[in-house]
C-alpha cells in the first residue's frame, strides 16, 4: 500500500450472511407455511409447495454465485419471502411459527438489500484489475419498482393459485398477465444491477443505463479530485435524484457526458461538464478507493483539503 493512504472502509455486512439467513428459511419457515396450507386442496398444497421450494432454490443459489444477475435474481425473489411468511401467520400458523417465519424472512430480506452485499455481488462481475461502486437507485425508483413488482407478484401468483384449485377462467387470464408484466419489469430492474462506478488503473468510468446513453470514460490524467460532494456544488447532477450523499468528481479539463434519450431527445444529448455528481451506495469507500489509488494525496482521487 502506497504511503500515507489507508485501507478502505471494511463492508459491515459479509455477502454471505443473506445466504445463511436464506438457508434456514425451510426451519424457520417451514413449519408456519404447512401450517397454513393445512387444510387446503391437494392440487393447492402441491403447487404452493413446488412454488415455494423452486423460488427457495433459486434464491439460494444466486446468492451462492456473486454476479450482477445472481444480485438482481435475489432481490426479485427475496421480498417474497417476508409476504409469504406474514400471510401465513394469518392462516393457521401459530404465533411461534409466525414469529420465526417473519423475523427470519425479513432479516434475510433487508440483508439482501443492503449497500455491502450489492458491492460484493457487482463486483462478482467486475473484469480484471477494477473496482465496481454500485450506485443508489433514483428516489422515484424506490416507489415505482416496489408498486410495480408487488403487482406482478400478486397477479402471477393469484393466477397459478387459482388454476391450481380450478378457477380457470380467471386463472387463465391472470397467470399469463402475471408473466407478461414479470417479462418487462425484469429487464428494468437487472438494469439498477449493471450502475456502477468504476476504478481502473487507466482512469475512472461511469455506466449508468438509466442516466446516461453512453459510458463515460475519464483517463487517470484528466481526474482532478474525487470527492463527497460539498454543499453548493454546481456540479452536473448525473445521479438521477439519489438520495444521501453524492461524490463529485471534478475534471482538470472539461469531459463529454451523453446523457440518456428522452421524449424530446431520444438519441440522447451530449453536454461538456468540468465536474459532475454521482450516487455510489457507499459514498466514503469509493472516496478511499479513489485516493488509495492515487497515492492518497488529497488531491486527485482523494478528499479535498
Amino acid at each position: 500500500m502506497p504511503a500515507g493512504t489507508e485501507p478502505l472502509p471494511r463492508r459491515a455486512l459479509p455477502w454471505w450472511v443473506p445466504a445463511a439467513l436464506w438457508a434456514t428459511l425451510p426451519l424457520t419457515a417451514g413449519p408456519a407455511l404447512a401450517a397454513a396450507l393445512d387444510g387446503a386442496s391437494g392440487s393447492l398444497q402441491v403447487t404452493a409447495a413446488a412454488a415455494l421450494w423452486a423460488g427457495w432454490l433459486v434464491a439460494l443459489v444466486a446468492m451462492l454465485v456473486r454476479t450482477t444477475v445472481s444480485l438482481t435474481t435475489l432481490r426479485v425473489l427475496a421480498p417474497a419471502a417476508p409476504l409469504v411468511s406474514l400471510a401465513a401467520s394469518f392462516a393457521g400458523a401459530s404465533a411461534l411459527e409466525a414469529t420465526a417465519a417473519v423475523a427470519v424472512s425479513v432479516l434475510a430480506c433487508v440483508a439482501a438489500f443492503t449497500a455491502d452485499v450489492g458491492e460484493a455481488f457487482v463486483q462478482g462481475s467486475a473484469y480484471g484489475d477494477e473496482h465496481r461502486f454500485p450506485l443508489k437507485p433514483p428516489a422515484p425508483l424506490l416507489v415505482l419498482l416496489p408498486v410495480a413488482w408487488s403487482i406482478t407478484a400478486a397477479t402471477l401468483a393469484a393466477g397459478v393459485l387459482l388454476l391450481a384449485v380450478g378457477t380457470w377462467v380467471v386463472g387463465l387470464v391472470l397467470a399469463p398477465l402475471g408473466v407478461a408484466l414479470a417479462v418487462l419489469l425484469a429487464p428494468r430492474l437487472h438494469r439498477l444491477s449493471r450502475r456502477w462506478l468504476v476504478l481502473v488503473p487507466t482512469g475512472l468510468v461511469l455506466h449508468d443505463p438509466l442516466v446516461l446513453a453512453d459510458t463515460a470514460m475519464f483517463p487517470r490524467r484528466q481526474v482532478r479530485h474525487v470527492v463527497l460532494a460539498p454543499a453548493g456544488t454546481e456540479a452536473l447532477d448525473l445521479t438521477g435524484g439519489a438520495l444521501g450523499y453524492a461524490v463529485e468528481v471534478a475534471l482538470v479539463e472539461p469531459g463529454t457526458v451523453v446523457l440518456a434519450g428522452t421524449v424530446r431527445d431520444p438519441q440522447g444529448k451530449g453536454m461538456h461538464v468540468g465536474s459532475f455528481l454521482c450516487s455510489p451506495s457507499r459514498p466514503g469507500r469509493a472516496v478511499a478507493a479513489f485516493a488509495q489509488r492515487d497515492g492518497g494525496d488529497g488531491g486527485r482521487g482523494g478528499v479535498r483539503p
